[in-house]
């Protein structure tokens, strides 16, 4: 049987820090999970041993689920063979595809795994995304800044097998992926190596060409989180077949719930589209309600899907504020009073925003008094800038509702068909899956009527429907016999475990990995002939790549030479101008637009760091122009300092 997104099957796709984590994932109904192996995964904390990686698969292969790794950082040269034999580790522990970034790893001698093109490979254009599809890649992971009708572009570019897949929830990279060195260039840190200092969640003081404060302490450059709740028709009308969750470094109630509440939504559509299915076995059935606004988040925006908004910055502050409780009522020596119909707990962490600060306040004890919920806190009162009546309070750690979560929250099981039979010497009993598997368990016994047949059939299906330790729950079970029979529960219990053992191993033989999808022949041509540090050409094999596809100058990752020069560190679909309502295109003969700052180059300014803004209004994009620190320069050898004219 084939695990695959085909076109009919939508794939929920949910992230797993921890084999652990992508457990419960799956229980709470994800089609496939993406982890990061030991190394090489793009988020340098979130590394998991083979082991665990194996016995994961063994898990979600159970509910025809699959597994995807993340082998997606740039390589060096002398990292291309341990990620050869990474790869080979993962394709002898089942995994079904590989998440890459790095073209050079489809010049080496890769095991038959399926390929999927990361995020990092910034896939933005049709004619990017059918090269890659050319190129043998199974599944496409898109730019997230792609509008509905680009997407359904791609769509139509690409050949009818390639999976289009599409995040849908979580932390946005305010650049287009794969396209950011700002860490590199400060840090030595690399995006592109999993190690990304997150310059972007700071705060900037915006400058004109003139040194004229524009916004002063804001964090333009971070982004709300990315919802698309409201959106995944269109997205499945527009042709994504793949819905990813964002989160690799995200707790197990955050995967929880969020990937319920996408399952949730995705049944609705499937209950509305009979031609859809999805894209794993089973029936999730969760206990307990998910709400994405009860787990972290900066704000929610559906970013790009129907256009360019002005309202997608988290400027404010990048931390979670939650939920809006209420409004502080009255103070006392000890305690402060909110007035809200919502519920509340002792533990709840709340918070409120004062002079640009979110200000953090845990209850220690809380009490329900006259209409209002009074609140002792941990914190002494007077420890408490800024509180007072009208205050408007957060609440963003629901302490009885994360209770919950930290119990078990779901349960996960693949309907089946039951056939109990008599045959001439005994009994036997039949089940099959909601796949199309049987498996089938005879025993002999020695058939007598039952004394009291009224009470016969009753005691069989009762017997024959205990699954609740296996992956099953039982939907139909017919009963073939001559008579009513007694039989005993010593046997019927072993009949039925004997028959799950036998249901559970052809289940296991029955599945069968994606397919490696082969590349075209002769080698597609990519869409450009040359291509600056931001293709991320980074190792010898990639060069070879390109140079095979007919790319004529090659020039190296920017974190594998010396630049001493401003160069684009950051290329973004966010404008910093749109989003304060001074982009000039919003200005003609648009009131309410402050049209006097011009479209000359602005600063973005952090204590001692600079960052000089170009917009290239004609693609409506932003680059966040700077250069490599001194120090950073220092680290390369000399003999690339000289290849770059740094040093004679």
């Amino acid at each position: 049987m084939h695990g695959s997104a085909g076109p009919g099957q939508l794939e929920l796709l949910a992230p797993a820090k921890t084999a652990a984590i992508g457990r419960e994932a799956i229980l709470h109904g994800a089609d496939a999970v993406y982890i990061g192996g030991p190394a090489f995964g793009a988020r340098d904390k979130a590394g998991n041993a083979m082991g665990d990686i194996a016995a994961l698969v063994e898990f979600a292969h159970r509910f025809r689920a699959r597994l995807y790794v993340t082998l997606n950082t740039i390589l060096h040269d002398a990292e291309l063979e341990a990620a050869r034999r990474l790869a080979c580790d993962c394709y002898d522990a089942g995994v079904d595809a590989l998440i890459v970034q790095d073209m050079g790893l489809l010049e080496l001698d890769l095991p038959p795994i399926a390929l999927h093109a990361s995020t990092q490979c910034d896939i933005r254009t049709p004619e990017k995304a059918r090269f890659l599809a050319d190129a043998g890649f199974s599944q496409i992971v898109l730019a997230r800044e792609l509008t509905i009708r680009e997407i359904a572009q791609v769509r139509a570019a690409v050949p009818a097998d390639t999976v289009l897949e599409h995040f849908i929830h979580g932390a946005l990279c305010v650049a287009y992926s794969g396209q950011c060195y700002i860490s590199h260039a400060h840090t030595g840190r690399s995006a592109n190596r999993g190690d990304c200092s997150q310059a972007c969640r700071l705060p900037y003081t915006l400058q004109d060409a003139q040194g004229r404060v524009v916004a002063y302490e804001k964090h333009l450059l971070s982004l709300k989180d990315n919802n698309q709740s409201d959106h995944l028709r269109a997205l499945i009308d527009a042709g994504v077949r793949s819905f990813k969750v964002e989160g690799r470094y995200k707790d197990a109630p955050y995967v929880k719930n969020i990937t319920g509440h996408y399952r949730r939504l995705l049944d609705e559509i499937l209950e509305e589209r009979p031609g859809l299915a999805a894209a794993s076995s089973g029936k999730t059935r969760l206990l307990f309600t998910p709400d994405p606004d009860k787990t972290f988040h900066r704000g929610t925006t559906d970013y790009f899907s129907l256009g360019r908004k002005a309202d997608i910055g988290a400027f404010d502050t990048p931390a979670f504020t939650g939920t809006p409780l209420g409004a502080v009522s009255r103070i006392g020596p000890d305690w402060f009073e909110i007035e809200t119909g919502q519920t509340m707990a002792n533990g709840d962490g709340l918070n409120y925003l004062h002079k640009r600060e979110v200000r953090g306040i845990r209850a220690n004890s809380v009490k329900q008094i006259a209409g209002a919920w009074r609140v002792w806190p941990n914190e002494k009162i007077f420890e408490l800038p800024g509180l007072r009546a009208g205050v408007i309070i957060n609440r963003n750690s629901d302490h009885a509702w994360e209770q919950a979560l930290a119990r078990k929250s779901a349960e996960r099981r693949i309907g089946i068909c039951a056939a109990f039979s008599e045959t001439a010497d005994g009994f036997s009993l039949t089940l099959q899956d909601e796949d199309g598997i049987a498996a089938t368990a005879v025993i002999i016994l020695d058939k007598q009527p039952a004394q009291h047949p009224a009470e016969a059939e009753k005691f069989l299906r009762e017997q024959l429907d205990r699954f609740g330790n296996t992956d099953f729950e039982l939907s139909v079970l017919t009963i073939a016999w001559a008579q009513p029979r007694f039989v005993p529960s010593s046997t019927l219990n072993k009949l039925r475990r004997d028959t799950v053992e036998k249901l559970e191993a052809a289940r296991a033989q029955a599945y069968v990995r994606p397919p490696r999808k082969p590349a075209v022949e002769p080698p597609a041509r990519y869409p450009e002939e040359s291509l600056s540090y931001l293709a991320n050409v980074y190792n010898s094999a990639a060069r070879a790549f390109y140079a095979r596809h007919g790319v004529q100058l090659i020039e190296s990752a920017y974190e594998a030479h010396g630049k001493a020069g401003e160069v684009s560190l950051m290329i973004t679909r966010h404008c910093i101008r749109y989003s304060l309502s001074l982009c000039p295109k919003q200005a003609k003969g648009v009131t309410g637009v402050q049209g006097e700052v011009r479209a000359e180059p602005m600063v973005l300014v952090n204590g001692s760091e600079k960052l000089r803004l170009e917009f290239d209004c004609r693609k409506c994009e932003m680059h966040v122009m700077g250069k490599m620190k001194k120090r950073i320069l220092k680290s390369f050898p000399p003999s690339v300092l000289a290849k770059n004219g740094l040093i004679s």
